[in-house]
């Protein structure tokens, strides 16, 4: 794998970015509307809900988390629909560039995006809603490890559905993380879920990051147990997307797939 391929990717998403503001203001667009208003719908309940709950912590940090999240899977497959939409997959892939190359690449832009979004939420919270996000330390770099891993996990999955329906199933990517917030127990615990629902969310690595979240904020210690848990599922969740990704990329050059893509053809 050669790192002047995998930065060349990463680099032509830089130049795309530097080339239109139009793409700079949703790094941080939704970011400060989701943090403007879920602050004070938990400024709101900390007034009426008495002494005792922390709602800036719990749902305010919840909504950080899970953001970040949504952006490093955003990040992936932004940069993956810009060569969709440029038609460019086979000068792409005309260079000695490999597959794991691409992917690292877009890989790359993703951590950069998403730590920009990240920062901006982060600083935003603090300011404006007091949420003293670093007095966790440590603990938040497993915590952001299993969104990462789950964020790119998505990122490849929606690319690769893409890769094999064509361009118009983009439409069926960006609801991802949102049918998946039910059952992430991203805002309460997964005990409130009914039974059918609590198995679906115990399968997904997020839910152990917001359940162990929720643990700290009531004071019961690291949840390294939880925490293992959700590594251990996002490391293996995305071997087995990356190889989906990959046979769905050689079946796409093998038919002839990634040649014929347009909006209005779905094969």
């Amino acid at each position: 794998m050669s790192a002047h391929r995998v930065m060349a990717i990463a680099l032509r998403q830089a130049y795309l970015l530097r080339g239109s503001p139009v793409r700079i203001l949703p790094l941080f667009g939704w970011v400060a509307v989701d943090i403007v208003l879920w602050g004070f719908i938990t400024k709101y309940l900390n007034t009426v809900a008495g002494r005792g709950i922390d709602f800036v912590a719990a749902l305010l940090g919840a909504v950080l988390l899970w953001d970040f999240m949504a952006r490093v899977m955003q990040g992936f497959t932004t940069a993956f629909f810009e060569d969709v939409w440029a038609r460019n997959f086979l000068n792409i892939f005309a260079t000695p560039l490999t597959l794991p190359e691409y992917v690292c690449g877009l890989v790359c832009s993703s951590v950069t995006t998403s730590s920009v979004g990240l920062v901006a939420m982060v600083l935003m919270a603090t300011l404006f809603f007091g949420l003293s996000f670093f007095s966790y330390g440590m603990l938040l770099v497993p915590f952001l490890l299993v969104l990462f891993l789950t964020g790119i996990t998505l990122g490849i999955l929606g690319s690769s559905l893409v890769l094999r329906l064509g361009p118009a199933a983009e439409w069926f990517i960006w609801p991802i993380p949102a049918m998946l917030a039910p059952f992430s127990g991203v805002y309460y615990p997964l005990s409130t879920l009914p039974a059918w629902m609590q198995y679906i969310g115990r399968l997904l690595p997020a839910s152990y990051v917001f359940e162990g979240m929720r643990a700290v904020i009531a004071g019961r210690g690291a949840p390294w147990g939880m925490l293992g848990w959700g590594v251990g599922l996002g490391m293996m969740y995305l071997i087995l997307i990356s190889w989906f990704f990959t046979r769905t990329y050689h079946r796409a050059v093998r038919t002839g797939l990634i040649a014929r893509y347009s909006a209005e053809t779905i094969s």
